[in-house]
């Protein structure tokens, strides 16, 4: 068979189809990170915080428990760690049960009585003599802190830094007898939480850039510690998991610390001992009294 080519006849190739670029992918740089950016967005939240109240913060729903300054403190313990006290006879607020006051209890019996004694005196201790147990230590009484629901969250949070308090109870009045009126409390993870929710949107959480350690916030290692200090880690509070509960409990109570952490032979962190543990052990009788 015999065929011929020609210019017409010729197979045809498919054009090639005319480049398409793609487009480029967008940058995973970090935004320019200056004081002024990280500044700006600590503004904006305090705008935010300025323009809404404590009352802002509170749940839907929620129950408040405050506690007679006459109830035993043994009752009040298996029931709440912290509550608001409130003195029956004068219908007024009495101040803040709290879970340092349970450490400074621990620490008086521990120094004034044996286990047999402590445990007799504590089925009949009120609450409302915690504030002589702190007098006996010679530890600082806590400030008398209250705050109205309608206080913007800007001075509430002022108030709980000023104070490095962790609640702060919220206090009404009845317009009718005048008497005070206990509403809630606001917690520090209350107000946190309210901030990262609403005041803390992507664009002003991306320019909080700055290290806790250059804002100095926390506490670090000194470099240049007392020259009789024998704590490699001063002035941080360390413990060991050997280091029995009582050395830790007066860890809280003298430096009125909520936390100390565990670190084992290298000084890394391995857990995180807290004034709520000692609850724990209280709560589940364990016989701590006895080293």
């Amino acid at each position: 068979m015999n065929a011929t080519l020609s210019p017409t006849q010729s197979p045809k190739t498919p054009k090639r189809r005319p480049s398409t670029r793609r487009p480029r992918a967008g940058s995973h740089l970090p935004p320019v990170q200056t004081q002024e950016t990280h500044d700006a967005a600590l503004h904006a939240i305090r705008n935010v915080l300025k323009g809404r109240t404590c009352y802002d913060t509170f749940p839907v729903s929620y129950r408040l428990i405050v506690l007679d300054t006459k109830l035993n403190v043994k009752k009040a313990l298996q029931c709440v760690v912290s509550a608001p006290l409130w003195n029956s006879e004068k219908s007024k607020f009495s101040g803040m049960l709290t879970v340092l006051d349970i450490i400074h209890l621990i620490q008086y019996y521990y120094d004034n009585a044996n286990y047999d004694t402590a445990a007799a005196d504590v089925e009949t201790f009120r609450l409302e003599s915690l504030r002589d147990i702190e007098k006996s230590l010679g530890v600082a009484t806590p400030p008398m802190l209250r705050e109205h629901p309608n206080s913007t969250l800007y001075a509430a949070a002022k108030l709980l830094i000023q104070t490095h308090a962790r609640r702060l109870p919220l206090l009404d009045y009845d317009t009718e007898t005048g008497q005070e009126v206990m509403v809630s409390v606001l917690t520090q993870y209350r107000l946190l939480k309210f901030i990262s929710i609403n005041a803390c949107p992507d664009t002003v959480s991306d320019q909080l850039h700055l290290s806790l350690r250059k804002l100095r916030i926390g506490t670090y290692v000194s470099q240049s510690p007392p020259p009789d200090n024998t704590n490699p880690y001063w002035p941080i509070a360390t413990a060991t998991l050997d280091t029995p509960v009582f050395d830790v409990v007066h860890m809280f109570s003298e430096r009125a610390i909520s936390a100390v952490p565990i670190i084992d032979e290298d000084g890394v962190v391995v857990n995180l001992y807290e004034t709520v543990d000692v609850i724990v052990c209280l709560r589940a009788r364990t016989t701590v009294y006895r080293s």
